[in-house]
């Protein structure tokens, strides 16, 4: 048996039950859309961010759709990875742009399912890993991991790195983290939590028993390069696209924050995001709306310090902090905040552990009412507002 095959065995019933998942919702989808004549490939490769995507693999940056309010909405807004991936695959095989833009997605979906997959088994255990990954699958907006967007490619970098870093693997965490960071602007956390991963594993050894050091056969000055040089590493994808995009503006570091305003995203603490819910309280049937945006706040924080309570590592509550933060407290279109939040798996975990003390038989019919509630609000969901 391979180094990969035994790893590859032990995630098989959490990939298989992911599968399933996911397949029943594209079922359901193209069922849907069928019903109401439209085509559900199209609203998986050919609509909102997935059209910048593949216009950015098609033509490359330069492109901007002028407001008539005066809003300036760029390409370069959109991180470079996914494009790139999409004109590679564009160039091997007779795909077209958005096509190999569903295919990476599809292919980083599963790998992002075996990552949580990784990460919880490390943590927790096989089984709750197995209840982790069914959990992301039947997410309500758990669509989007098939779509041609970068939540799923960022997901399965993110959570890579992630373990990673739990296990010592420093210039592996760099590198995928340097390619989160090529991904979305929220590569950030993936670096945070490197950093913290590594930083603490030598300065604070005590607090690091999360860290299974895979070269403690190597000296120490060998750990001690390969830990500088993944953190080293980790910021560059980030950071160097940041830098272009500012030369290429012409307004220097900072250049990519006026691209972003341009599309109205800006980070202010989360005011925005609370004049959104109050505004919800001025009529009867949108206050019901404002107070399940509330629950669902209240209900991310809640297992975030349940998280904290179960002993979650160092690394995965400052990634699951940043990203949270970053998705609450953005002044972004507020319909898209589910979806910026799906990257946030370790807050599935108190969930996955509560799941994972259930009888099988109870787990299962359990996963298999939300999946299928979750399959009909896929489809309901991108036939209708769906992701901006």
């Amino acid at each position: 048996m391979t180094d990969l095959e035994a790893p590859l065995r032990r995630a098989a019933p959490a990939l298989l039950g992911y599968a399933a998942v996911r397949a029943l919702g594209l079922v359901v989808l193209a069922v849907w859309s069928a019903a109401r004549g439209k085509s559900a490939h199209t609203l998986l490769t050919a609509r909102w961010d997935a059209l910048w995507y593949t216009r950015v693999a098609d033509l490359g940056y330069g492109y901007e759709v002028r407001l008539p309010n005066g809003d300036v909405h760029s390409n370069l807004a959109f991180f470079p990875l996914l494009p790139w991936l999409e004109r590679f695959m564009h160039a091997v095989s007779p795909l077209s742009y958005a096509d190999g833009g569903l295919v990476v997605s599809l292919l980083a979906s599963l790998a992002a399912a075996w990552g949580i997959f990784a990460v919880a088994e490390h943590v927790y255990g096989r089984r709750a890993a197995v209840c982790a990954v069914l959990l992301w699958a039947v997410l309500p907006v758990g669509i989007v991991q098939s779509m041609a967007y970068s939540e799923s490619l960022f997901t399965a970098l993110a959570a890579w790195s992630l373990y990673a870093a739990l296990t010592g693997r420093w210039l592996t965490a760099g590198t995928l983290a340097l390619l989160a960071g090529l991904t979305r602007p929220v590569g950030l956390a993936v670096v945070a939590a490197v950093w913290v991963a590594g930083i603490t594993s030598f300065v604070i050894p005590s607090v690091t028993s999360f860290v299974r050091d895979r070269s403690t056969a190597l000296a120490p000055g060998a750990r001690n390069w390969r830990c500088a040089l993944g953190l080293a590493l980790a910021p560059l994808g980030a950071a160097g696209y940041v830098l272009w995009v500012g030369h290429r503006t012409g307004k220097g570091p900072l250049g990519y924050l006026d691209v972003q305003a341009g599309w109205r995203n800006g980070f202010d603490g989360g005011a925005a995001f609370a004049r959104f819910v109050g505004e919800k309280f001025t009529s009867f049937p949108s206050a019901l709306a404002g107070v399940g945006l509330i629950v669902g706040v209240g209900l991310v924080v809640w297992l975030y310090v349940v998280g904290v309570r179960q002993g979650q590592p160092l690394p995965l509550l400052v990634y699951t902090g940043v990203v949270t933060a970053l998705a609450l407290c953005a002044s972004s279109y507020f319909g898209s905040k589910p979806r910026l939040l799906m990257p946030a798996f370790p807050l599935l975990f108190p969930l996955a552990l509560a799941l994972a003390r259930l009888r099988t038989s109870r787990s299962t019919w359990v996963v298999g009412g939300v999946a299928v509630a979750s399959a009909v609000y896929g489809a309901f969901w991108l036939n209708g507002s769906g992701p901006p």
